[in-house]
């Protein structure tokens, strides 16, 4: 059951979020052990398949986008390539990226996530543009694998591959290769998820309605996998039709008995008449992946910036631990920051989410 994330629960947020909601201040964006001349954002943990971080080896791996800081953030998107990064206490350090070169057929790599099981780590990730015009903004959900080796590392990556074909009757293509930040159509960010239920495999994934009129029309995509291995895209959970046109980083969370589904946005991406609403992290909590979802804190509303840092920090991520990520990107000077944001930490009550003090 696909479900509706209205405009009148959206109307319902004030323009100054409740306390509870608020993401604390950050006072800067030093790299620390990371490369000074890169630029970092879209981070996700290393997990296993009820969605907990897992160690590798001893050590805490995520993967993130980074290209290199040529003096213009924008530029970032049509240069990204997943790195590993290392956690060590509030640390960071690039351990370099995680697939080698290898002949593929598209530019670059866009979010996804990151499995480790049964000695196997899998990247889900977004195969954005083509190899043979630059700068475009198709994008295609693609995966490979790589078993662990003797060192701890995953060696022997199998080569990429699309995990689905075309973009089936739900789902509008992101097939164009002119667009504009925020206004593009959306087919990217798989984030796995394993149903406690039956055992049933999912990808969420971000993606824009079929069949709209509206240029709003934003939809947190399903696929399932089959008996036989492969994947099939199937009804979206949740659309935004005629609200808002990104529903990013879309993924799913299981917690005490509760299905939850969060999602990034940005005000710009929202339709006229609905921009007094903040850029954020939203979700919908529902009691098995059928639905109905219904709105977090009766609006979708988890966590958003101060009023005075509205951009401060985007892309949030949450585990099935309810650690938030995200990164640092406008910082009250202005100055792109290009780094990991400190982590913080869900509670989730039914209905109910807070950011934990």
């Amino acid at each position: 059951m696909t479900s509706m994330w209205t405009a009148e629960q959206v109307r319902r947020i004030a323009a100054i979020p409740g306390a509870g909601a608020l993401i604390p201040p950050v006072g800067g964006a030093g790299h620390g052990a990371l490369d000074p001349a890169r630029l970092y954002w879209d981070m996700w943990p290393l997990q296993d398949t009820a969605g907990h971080r897992t160690l590798l080896a001893g050590r805490e791996l995520w993967m993130a986008l980074t290209a290199p800081d040529c003096g213009d953030p924008a530029l970032r998107h049509f240069e990204a390539k997943i790195h590993w990064l290392e956690r060590m206490g509030d640390g960071w350090t690039d351990h370099g990226p995680v697939l080698p070169d290898m002949p593929v057929s598209y530019e670059r790599e866009w979010a996804g996530s990151a499995l480790l099981h049964d000695g196997t780590v899998t990247l889900f990730f977004t195969a954005a543009g083509t190899d043979t015009r630059a700068g475009g903004y198709q994008q295609e959900l693609w995966a490979a694998t790589a078993p662990v080796g003797e060192d701890g590392w995953p060696t022997g990556w199998s080569a990429p591959a699309p995990l689905v074909t075309g973009y089936g009757p739900h789902y509008m293509p992101a097939d164009a290769h002119e667009g504009e930040a925020g206004k593009i159509k959306a087919f990217r960010d798989p984030a796995y998820f394993r149903d406690p239920a039956d055992g049933a495999e999912y990808l969420a994934f971000t993606a824009s309605l079929a069949g709209s009129a509206s240029a709003f029309n934003g939809a947190f995509g399903l696929a399932r996998k089959g008996n036989d291995g492969t994947w099939e895209l199937i009804a979206p959970a949740i659309h935004a039709d005629g609200v808002n046109n990104e529903l990013e980083r879309a993924h799913l969370v299981f917690h005490a008995g509760s299905y939850y589904a969060f999602w990034s946005t940005q005000t710009a991406t929202f339709a006229e008449g609905l921009r007094h609403v903040p850029g954020g992290l939203y979700g919908m909590v529902a009691d098995s992946m059928a639905g109905p979802w219904r709105p977090l804190n009766g609006t979708g509303l988890v966590l958003a910036n101060p009023a005075d840092r509205p951009q401060q920090t985007y892309s949030w991520y949450v585990d099935a631990d309810l650690t938030v990520c995200s990164f640092v990107d406008l910082l009250p000077d202005d100055r792109f920051g290009g780094v990991p944001a400190p982590l913080l930490h869900l509670t989730l009550d039914g209905e109910r989410a807070e950011l934990a003090a």
